[in-house]
């Protein structure tokens, strides 16, 4: 299995987890916060789907680009080549952070609706797949909000990292 495939096959595992501890959920206590300083489930999973969606969206920006001929994202100062997702998150995040706009829960909704939403992104996740081949996956791309210049991979690993870390609090609010 390709490396490629095999960081989609991870980020498809991580997904599942989480949308399996979510539907165990019934709905009145998906909307319920402990306090407001805590998102609910339904504010975490739109918040998922949010990051998710323009992570996917930067990614597959810059690799046109990259097809086009644009390698100017290149050029851009990289300080975390060669370091897992984890060691970047630990150089670069405090303990909570606060989410970027664009990433923040805003429209509230259903579960169900979040739920449904987030899973629809695997088929993107999978089709972005498909046009990276694992020597680009050193390429750099968009940078990210709070960790700046990562390459595929580490956007790739960052988006495991990020539903893996969103499930384990959602499991604390249950």
């Amino acid at each position: 299995m390709s490396k490629v495939k095999a960081l989609i096959e991870a980020v498809g595992d991580s997904r599942q987890r989480y949308l399996i501890t979510i539907s165990q959920i019934p709905e009145k206590q998906a909307q319920a916060k402990p306090n407001a300083d805590v998102w609910n489930a339904v504010e975490i999973t739109e918040h998922l789907f949010w990051a998710e969606q323009g992570g996917l969206f930067g990614m597959w920006k810059v690799l046109d680009a990259l097809k086009n001929g644009d390698y100017s994202i290149q050029k851009a100062n990289a300080p975390f080549v060669g370091l897992e997702i984890e060691e970047i998150i630990a150089k670069t995040w405090q303990e909570k952070e606060l989410v970027p706009a664009v990433a923040a829960p805003r429209l509230g909704g259903t579960l169900a609706f979040w739920s449904a939403s987030l899973n629809s992104l695997q088929s993107i996740l999978e089709t972005l797949g498909n046009e990276l081949s694992d020597s680009d996956l050193h390429l750099l791309t968009h940078p990210h909000p709070i960790s700046g210049v990562l390459d595929f991979q580490q956007r790739l690993e960052f988006l495991r990292f990020h539903i893996d870390r969103h499930n384990v609090q959602v499991k604390q609010l249950i």
